[in-house]
């Protein structure tokens, strides 16, 4: 089996899930015109988001000789976006605290994660569990977070900046835990770096992904500060 980024399998999974996340998010767009609609496509969006993250972390818990279920809690920034985005989506307002800390991030760690998937080969088949609900989390993710923005479930505001902080502190917090009280080598690449060879390690991605996502929302900002100048 070509379990290369890129190749067969790879391949093959981006040409089913891209046009069916496609078609859903247009059906929706199309029929969930109420509220009530609206909540439930997002509900079970984000039901399916902390089915598949739990059977993640599952995988991890079982993956080895010894059940470790220290493992259950997820040590990567893509990991725990998925599941505090499912929560937030599960049990969160519109517009809440947490949405303006992961959409953005879930948005680039999904977004790059599916077209890289650089686990990809790590069992003999795509169907090895730790893969398969890997990849898929991370699209569901994806589509969530496509979903909350198309149902104007979130106000992009550099009124909310602050998020990333107290988001980016709580994450390295949760890893310095697993460091030490359970004895991981690394957590949320508290001590390696994303990419081997470079200096991307927590501590120069913060700031790094602070400074884009500000200027993301600069940019928003400007764009409808523009459309409001031109309605006046």
């Amino acid at each position: 089996m070509d379990l290369r980024v890129f190749g067969t399998v790879h391949l093959i999974y981006l040409a089913i899930t891209i046009p069916l996340s496609v078609i859903g998010l247009v059906l929706a767009k199309k029929y969930a015109k109420s509220k009530k609609a609206q909540s439930i496509v997002l509900k079970s969006l984000g039901g399916l988001l902390l089915i598949w993250i739990l059977i993640n972390r599952l995988s991890q818990v079982y993956r080895y000789d010894q059940v470790r279920w220290e493992q259950i809690i997820p040590d990567s920034f893509c990991g725990m976006t998925s599941l505090v985005l499912a929560l937030a989506v599960l049990f969160g307002k519109k517009d809440n605290a947490v949405y303006h800390f992961t959409w953005f991030l879930g948005l680039v760690g999904a977004t790059i994660t599916v077209f890289n998937p650089t686990f990809l080969s790590q069992g003999p088949t795509v169907f090895y569990l730790p893969t398969i609900s890997g990849l898929l989390h991370h699209s569901v993710a994806l589509v969530v977070v496509a979903a909350l923005l198309m149902f104007g479930q979130i106000h992009i505001t550099y009124q909310k900046w602050y998020c990333t902080f107290f988001g980016f502190t709580a994450y390295l917090t949760v890893g310095a835990f697993q460091m030490a009280v359970f004895g991981f080598q690394d957590s949320f690449h508290i001590a390696q770096p994303i990419l081997s060879g470079t200096p991307l390690t927590a501590w120069v991605m913060a700031p790094i992904y602070a400074v884009g996502y500000g200027m993301v929302l600069l940019v928003i900002e400007l764009v409808r500060r523009k459309k409001q100048k031109n309605r006046s």
